[in-house]
């Protein structure tokens, strides 16, 4: 028997040893999250690495070699805890090469700060050539732009970098979603429907989930247990998601059949 493929994916990949120490929150999953419903595209997975090559490598040629679409956040300046564009580069078998638009827009950077008496706008200067190695992207990638200070990020293989800065790198999500994903985009966005159940064993509900699933292909169930915190009473959240022009038809079977087996359903 041959080995099943997963589909492509939506994923979000949050870079950064001060997230993973706790040094600094994570800001980027609910915004991008909020960004993404707001489009109708639904997310798929989120991970948290740290700042490491080899990891970073590893999990971004199984993202690559899947075609799944991913934002990734942080990791792409130039100093020597960032990995993330050599990380790309060698997940996908490229060189690193300078972009030629980001090498224009980084001079452009450059020349603005020397204006304002910050530093030089000599490109053979030592910091200058260190901040042009922030546009080396793997060949044939595209760039993103960064309205906050020109320095780009960049887009390859469905795979769109940008900053670990919420200040730059929302912006640039908003421009990918809406230049280079608009293919995801949904006119009718997927909903969800759920009620509670109070004092029901998920056991008998469980034959009922897998009903409503049979039935409307395209709709996932949940279940979301409670334990009874602060003094609640202990019960069970049911619902459905997907489609919304199949959810009403399939949260009344879900309805009914937790109903015949006794249950007293009430609204979250």
């Amino acid at each position: 028997m041959g080995v099943r493929l997963l589909r492509p994916a939506v994923g979000l990949l949050i870079i950064g040893d001060e997230i993973l120490s706790g040094k600094r929150p994570d800001k980027h999953f609910a915004a991008v999250l909020e960004k993404l419903r707001a489009r109708g595209i639904g997310l798929d997975w989120v991970h948290y690495l740290g700042d490491d090559r080899l990891r970073l490598t590893t999990f971004l040629r199984a993202s690559f070699d899947r075609g799944d679409w991913v934002i990734s956040c942080g990791g792409i300046g130039a100093t020597p805890d960032d990995h993330t564009r050599q990380a790309a580069a060698m997940a996908l078998g490229r060189e690193l090469v300078l972009h030629p638009e980001a090498c224009m827009l980084i001079t452009q950077r450059c020349a603005e700060m020397a204006a304002e008496g910050r530093g030089t706008a000599d490109m053979r200067a030592p910091e200058n050539l260190q901040r042009l190695k922030m546009g080396e992207f793997p060949s044939g990638s595209q760039i993103i732009p960064n309205a906050y200070n020109r320095i780009p990020g960049f887009a390859v293989e469905r795979h769109a970098f940008v900053p670990g800065f919420p200040v730059m790198a929302w912006p640039m999500v908003d421009w990918v979603l809406d230049h280079g994903w608009v293919e995801l985009h949904r006119n009718h966005p997927d909903g969800e429907r759920s009620f509670i159940v109070d004092d029901f064993p998920e056991s008998l509900a469980t034959p009922v989930l897998e009903d409503v699933e049979r039935n409307f292909p395209g709709v996932r169930v949940f279940s979301l247990p409670s334990m009874g915190e602060a003094g609640g009473r202990r019960h069970l959240e049911l619902g459905v998601k997907g489609p919304n022009d199949a959810l009403d038809a399939a949260l009344g079977l879900l309805r009914r059949g937790i109903a015949v087996r006794g249950g007293i359903i009430r609204e979250p």
